[in-house]
């Protein structure tokens, strides 16, 4: 394994950067999406909380081993991070542009939205998934944040 990697960190980085690569890869094309920015950012959202719940059910061991991997390959975890509230911050700019949102500054808008929704989407929240009143806690959530972006 060495031959390929120069150190049991970049192994551990090299992993981490595969397993998030197939979360960002799928959401950057409903970013890149024509059409709707409201309903771009809801199914972006949607896709992603899909994609991390998927990971925990179909091997919640499993997932728990990438979390940990990643939780120790924080450069590429944040790298990750910054790609996803671009590609959030790029749909907040078709809105803009598109006179959906009323913001002004799409990377701050982003990175809010991106922070509100932590709950659904980040690792650490997954034993909250299962509960019964998840959907409905994303809906409002979503409400919420519509509420703060929509021009009207």
């Amino acid at each position: 394994i060495y031959r390929h990697f120069p150190s049991k960190a970049a192994l551990r980085d090299a992993v981490a950067e595969r397993w998030l690569h197939r979360v960002s890869t799928p959401l950057a094309a409903i970013a890149q999406e024509p059409g709707s920015a409201v309903e771009r950012l809801h199914r972006w959202f949607e896709q992603l909380i899909a994609l991390k719940r998927q990971k925990v059910l179909d091997d919640p061991e499993l997932f728990a081993t990438y979390s940990a991997i990643a939780q120790e390959a924080q450069g590429v975890v944040q790298a990750h991070i910054d790609e996803l509230v671009s590609q959030v911050a790029a749909i907040v700019e078709s809105g803009i542009s598109s006179n959906e949102f009323k913001v002004t500054d799409p990377q701050v808008a982003a990175k809010a939205v991106f922070q509100a929704m932590v709950r659904f989407h980040h690792p650490a929240h997954a034993s909250e998934w299962s509960d019964p009143d998840i959907d409905t806690d994303f809906a409002q959530v979503w409400r919420l944040i519509l509420a703060g972006l929509v021009v009207g």
